[in-house]
């Protein structure tokens, strides 16, 4: 039931509308001034209050703006006579909804009290909603205790209340993107447009449409106007995810929002105007790509003004249990199963995994383990064979590898020479450590896995094999 509070100094109308509204099953109290009527306020929750302007020792318009500050999601509601309309904008302006010119019709004010309450309703449930997105992607909600993740956490909390741009780099799987809504939802942004883009995902000649919007006629199959992704954006956050599979043309656009917060969408000489936050995000190494003249060196520093590294999971492997322990939870609730705990024997599997796919590919198997689990507790036998025995292990007794020692004759030695040897026998030994496991390998020699497969067929292709 809605509580309204009257507050007028007439008797007689503070009584009619008193009974009125209480046979409309509204809870009522009343004042006959201002200071009464904050004491009121300061015991009672009020939903709206229908103030007269003109009353003794405190006018109308202080007293809403006295109850706005006390309780900001009252309504209030002008009663006023026909020579105060004037003062009566000017209490809107202080924030009232509404106003009636006095004599009114008690008709209209249970018609007007009654729009007044839901969009009241409606405000207080968007404010709800957009307090449980903040809540979801809340830095602190992102899981890990490792001192990696915490390093994380320190660099979000930093930016988040900027503008400056961010880049985002890491492993597939490690939670680019999360970390990206965390910066959003906690920035001066957060009630403003999270607009996400996946760079590799969109064909390249659909993409600079897909940035910037295209005008009629711009193109083949352009049969109207459309904005991008950037006009979409607008005063909030874009996040370009895999910005490293960009083209060059591209890159060149986006260099210029960065510079002037502008661009000219496709087929169209109009420049449009915005005021967007820039948070990119790439599993490649972005310098070695600007050496390699895939990458402009003036966009990559215009990115890197705040870098942020997510560290694989195989590097941060004491977060395991916890990751485990809250996907449990998680799809437990959404699926109705209740497993609550993991054995020892399993936790232990899952910290020796070298986790390719990173979180995600953890968080997917757990996911199939609880929709098909019968138990309670996740075992050793629940996991996948990948990790429960299907792969043997190299004993130690069987590895052979070379003394990693060398030597420099008194006629010299080829620095470059000597240190691509060296890492052919780094990359030798490695692999017969881990039985030829590319992931463990590239694990123990803390590299990328893809960096470790180049290596590899670059040495079989000097090899000529």
């Amino acid at each position: 039931m809605a509580r309204i509070m009257i507050v007028d100094d007439e008797a007689a109308i503070r009584k009619a509308l008193e009974r009125f509204l209480q046979g409309l099953k509204y809870d009522v109290l009343s004042a006959s001034d201002g200071e009464a009527a904050l004491k009121l306020a300061e015991q009672n929750t009020i939903d709206l209050v229908l103030v007269d302007l003109v009353m003794p020792k405190m006018d109308g318009i202080e007293l809403i703006g006295k109850l706005k500050r006390a309780q900001p999601s009252i309504v209030p509601i002008v009663l006023t006579g026909f020579g105060t309309i004037t003062s009566a904008v000017e209490a809107m302006k202080a924030g009232a909804y509404h106003y009636l010119t006095k004599p009114f019709e008690l008709d209209d004010i249970a018609s007007l009290i009654a729009t007044a309450l839901e969009h009241r309703q409606l405000k207080e449930e968007n404010r709800l909603l957009k307090s449980q997105l903040r809540d979801k992607y809340r830095f602190e909600n992102i899981v890990g205790t490792s001192d990696e993740m915490a390093a994380v956490f320190d660099m979000v909390e930093k930016v988040a209340e900027t503008d400056s741009t961010v880049l985002v780099t890491g492993e597939s799987g490690t939670g680019k993107e999360l970390v990206a809504r965390a910066i959003h939802y906690n920035s001066p942004r957060r009630d403003k447009p999270l607009v996400v883009v996946n760079c590799a995902a969109i064909p390249e000649e659909l993409l600079e449409s897909e940035l910037f919007g295209h005008v009629k006629g711009a193109f083949t199959g352009a049969v109207a106007t459309k904005p991008g992704r950037f006009d979409s954006a607008d005063r909030g956050t874009i996040f370009l995810d895999e910005i490293g599979d960009m083209s060059l043309k591209l890159q060149v656009k986006v260099l210029r929002v960065l510079q002037e917060q502008r661009f000219d969408p496709v087929g169209s000489t109009a420049t449009h105007q915005v005021d967007v936050r820039i948070i990119a995000a790439t599993n490649q190494d972005l310098e070695r790509a600007v050496k390699e003249r895939r990458f402009r060196e003036d966009l990559y520093y215009r990115l890197n003004v705040i870098p942020i590294h997510i560290p694989p999971l195989r590097e941060r492997t004491g977060d395991i249990p916890l990751l485990v322990r809250f996907f449990l939870d998680k799809f437990g609730k959404s699926s109705g199963r209740h497993v609550s705990d993991i054995t020892p024997e399993a936790l232990a599997k899952l910290e020796s995994h070298g986790w390719p796919g990173n979180v995600r590919e953890l968080e997917n198997m757990i996911e199939r383990i609880v929709v098909l689990k019968q138990g309670d507790v996740l075992g050793a036998e629940d996991l996948p064979d990948s990790l429960s025995g299907g792969e043997v292990a190299v004993p130690p007794v069987q590895r052979k590898t070379q003394p990693l020692t060398f030597e420099i004759p008194e006629a010299g030695i080829s620095f470059k020479n000597a240190v691509a040897d060296f890492e052919a026998r780094l990359i030798k030994a490695a692999l017969e450590m881990t039985g030829g496991n590319k992931n463990r390998a590239a694990s123990l020699l803390s590299l990328n896995r893809t960096t470790l497969v180049e290596k590899i067929k670059k040495r079989r292709m000097e090899a000529g094999t």
